[in-house]
């Protein structure tokens, strides 16, 4: 299995509000191939070369429902400030605690499902535990995230419920401050 652009739902597709269904560990086969493809994708679409052969977009994460699958699985890749990479291939992932401050990315979010520009902050826990089964190290595991990754992660189980970075993005005041917020 592929995925390319071409198989990218959007926002104007019903489908993305969609809930996702917990799907049953051990993986059956389908939804193993799936979670790879998942990986495959976001990993290749930062690599301008293969990008532009595979028709892809760049990104650090995606859920299955962005490929018109209501199920609980996503992928993130993210680079950190060490140049180090850290990425998960996760079913079933749930948040099990957060921070009480807040972050936001400076310059606001994006995501393949959504080709309008949505402008505004989005604001998210600065850091957050989840659980749920990696693929790439084959066992359930918890993840403490911060940063760009707890953003990425959250911004993904997010799709899990139907709900798109914009919807949290404050309609009087798209660009209101949080001063204790983190800055990213």
């Amino acid at each position: 299995m592929k995925i390319t652009c071409e198989n990218i739902i959007l926002d104007t597709d019903p489908r993305i509000r969609q809930k996702s269904e917990k799907v049953e560990l051990p993986l059956n086969q389908e939804d193993k191939e799936l979670l790879e493809a998942l990986l495959e994708y976001v990993r290749n679409s930062t690599d301008e070369e293969i990008a532009e052969r595979d028709n892809l977009e760049p990104a650090v994460g995606i859920a299955a429902i962005q490929v018109g699958v209501p199920k609980k699985l996503i992928a993130v890749v993210v680079p950190d400030e060490e140049g180090n990479v850290q990425e998960v291939a996760l079913a079933n992932p749930k948040i099990i605690s957060e921070s009480v401050q807040n972050a936001y990315l400076d310059n606001g979010e994006g995501c393949l499902s959504v080709k309008e520009v949505h402008e505004g902050h989005v604001f998210r826990h600065a850091r957050i535990k989840v659980r749920g089964y990696d693929l790439i190290k084959d066992d359930n595991v918890t993840i403490s995230a911060e940063g760009y990754f707890a953003i990425a992660l959250q911004h993904e189980i997010d799709h899990l419920s139907g709900i798109l970075f914009y919807d949290r993005i404050d309609k009087n005041d798209p660009w209101k401050e949080d001063e204790l917020a983190e800055v990213i």
